[in-house]
């Protein structure tokens, strides 16, 4: 009855006359759960931009809630140089709608970006509580290294138990730093013997990752030799961490004075106070935020790149030497020791 209605308004000049628009018969309702789809499998925001150009009836639905909350990563891969006031209120027009990715990009650019510390790390814990398994490793690092805060402020247990449902929703990077607390007894009773089955089991987990995204893509010139002489490919990091190493780098945002970049090249976080992220006890020219960082970069770069530094280890004497990377000694900040792998 629509599609009859609309082509009897269609004039004969015109280029498409006695041909009717399929969508115009479409409910709103259908039409909101195509989108939806689009959005939740979009590659970049311009897929939905498009969208919302082609008419005001899309324009309308594309900003329905039900589309936003379904949104995917990739449909907040934001280019730095087109960050501005209206792209941030999009984000929080997608949190509102209930979307878990907004909640989690918008949360990690608050807190690391523009430093609003609490709003950051409340929308990081609306996602986590949503069994976001990167949000919840997020606020494991933000407990393990107190950030925003003082040292005082490490809640080791809190970073354990996060890091525990992130590794059982499969994040790999939380079993492994799991695995290392339990070898440790870092915020953990130590159990040496399930901290290393652990530790194997996110290895073999890695491998299995790297060797099916090796399957659905052929080796690139950007992949990095590992030990066995297979080519790594890096991860592609979340939209949120490019964003973030962007930021930096762009000059937007500047970190202050004696504050270091985490050195893993996908990451992009910074430290929020003196002496934060652990160092390389070897050479002392890379820091991280975390484990995961680590034993990536030191796959990835770091391992052909590592060399002793005099001076260093004169002022860590107390430190262990190296025994080729294997059981190497990385020094967190505020100057805890933790081995890795």
């Amino acid at each position: 009855m629509l599609c009859n209605k609309r082509r009897k308004t269609t004039t004969a000049a015109s280029p498409g006359a006695g041909i009717s628009d399929l969508f115009d018969g479409l409910p709103d309702d259908l039409v909101v759960v195509v989108l939806g789809k689009l959005t939740s499998t979009a590659s970049s925001p311009s897929d939905l931009v498009n969208v919302m150009i082609t008419c005001r009836r899309f324009n309308r639905l594309a900003l329905h809630p039900l589309v936003l909350s379904k949104a995917g990563p990739k449909a907040f891969d934001f280019r730095i140089e087109y960050w501005s006031e209206s792209t941030h209120r999009f984000l929080r027009q997608c949190v509102v709608a209930g979307s878990v990715e907004a909640c989690y990009t918008l949360g990690m650019i608050e807190f690391y970006c523009l430093k609003n510390r609490g709003s950051g790390a409340s929308l990081m814990a609306k996602a986590a509580i949503k069994s976001h398994p990167l949000a919840l490793y997020s606020l494991a690092i933000v407990q393990f290294n107190g950030s925003g805060g003082s040292k005082s402020d490490k809640n080791l247990r809190a970073g354990v138990a996060l890091c525990g449902r992130a590794a059982y929703l499969g994040h790999i990077d939380a079993l492994r730093e799991l695995g290392h607390c339990l070898q440790d007894g870092y915020g953990v009773a130590q159990n040496a013997a399930e901290g290393r089955r652990l530790l194997i089991e996110a290895n073999a987990r890695e491998l299995a990752s790297i060797s099916n995204s090796s399957i659905r893509r052929p080796t690139c010139a950007g992949d990095h030799p590992s030990a066995s002489g297979c080519n790594i490919p890096a991860p592609e990091a979340h939209p949120a961490n490019q964003f973030l190493r962007d930021w930096f780098a762009s000059g937007r945002g500047v970190v202050a004075q004696g504050l270091r970049l985490c050195s893993n090249g996908g990451c992009g976080r910074p430290e929020t106070r003196l002496h934060e992220f652990r160092r390389c006890s070897v050479c002392g020219n890379v820091n991280y935020c975390s484990r995961g960082c680590q034993a990536l970069d030191w796959k990835l770069r770091h391992k052909t790149e590592c060399a002793p530094f005099d001076r260093w280890l004169i002022e860590d004497d107390d430190l262990e030497a190296d025994d080729g990377g294997e059981n190497r000694i990385e020094q967190f900040g505020d100057g805890e020791n933790v081995e890795s792998e």
